[in-house]
């Protein structure tokens, strides 16, 4: 049986109190609710602080170049129908760099999880503008605020009619286990969009602004409603639908 201690305990290069270390922990879980060996899974990632995430588990891993993971883990799928495939980056890696990939393996619908460390900002390269950051909000990079809407990929997927679209936060570690257990055992792509914060370089969107503004979808919402999805994918600001 299958147990957390299986997928390894190692040393970190996050900074204290970033959100990536609870996401790995519900990863752990997710992987152990869905009693897969780690020999079962390849992750795959891109660059960035949260493209880390799966160094930091006793398992596969192939570590591809900013923004290409998603044609990789595409291409392992065909090669290899058996391996769980579960691709994890950040929202810079997979809707900047990544954009179009992440709209083809929607449209595609190939048979792997996307788990994206959104923190709306660029960590590893210190603090610029990402996709998902809010418009006008000031970085190093743009000193006079962000001029474009954030993109949203959970109204994009929606639209898109993905097979599976979630949203997570890193503060409810058991309910995002529960999402990556879910995302797994879904046939088909399934996206989870994990709200985290980058203790270092978002200033706003920080723990406390999540948990203020963050709450779980009640027990009789319809997930075959496309609708109502839409209606809670462009729901944003005073409350934050999961």
């Amino acid at each position: 049986m299958v147990t957390i201690e299986d997928y390894g305990k190692y040393e970190t290069a996050w900074c204290p109190g970033c959100g990536n270390f609870s996401i790995l922990d519900a990863v752990k879980r997710g992987l152990v609710g869905s009693e897969l060996e780690p020999h079962q899974i390849l992750f795959v990632s891109g660059i960035g602080q949260a493209a880390k995430a799966p160094h930091y588990l006793n398992t596969n891993v192939f570590n591809g170049l900013h923004g290409r993971a998603l044609p990789v883990a595409t291409g392992v799928k065909l090669a290899n129908p058996d391996l769980q495939i579960i691709v994890e980056s950040g929202d810079g890696c997979n809707y900047g760099e990544g954009g179009n990939h992440f709209l083809a393996a929607i449209r595609r619908n190939i048979d792997l999880t996307l788990i994206v460390h959104d923190n709306q900002i660029y960590g590893l390269t210190k603090g610029q503008a990402s996709p998902t950051t809010m418009e006008g909000f000031v970085t190093k990079a743009q000193p006079e605020g962000v001029a474009s809407a954030a993109f949203n990929p959970i109204a994009v997927a929606v639209a898109m009619q993905a097979s599976f679209v979630a949203r997570g936060f890193s503060g409810m570690i058991e309910h995002l286990a529960g999402l990556i257990e879910e995302a797994i055992a879904h046939e088909g792509f399934a996206l989870i969009d994990v709200l985290q914060p980058c203790v270092s370089f978002n200033k706003v969107n920080t723990f406390a602004w999540y948990k203020k503004r963050c709450y779980t979808l009640p027990e009789e919402y319809d997930a075959t409603d496309w609708q109502a999805a839409m209606g809670m994918a462009m729901e944003w600001g005073d409350k934050i639908p999961l």
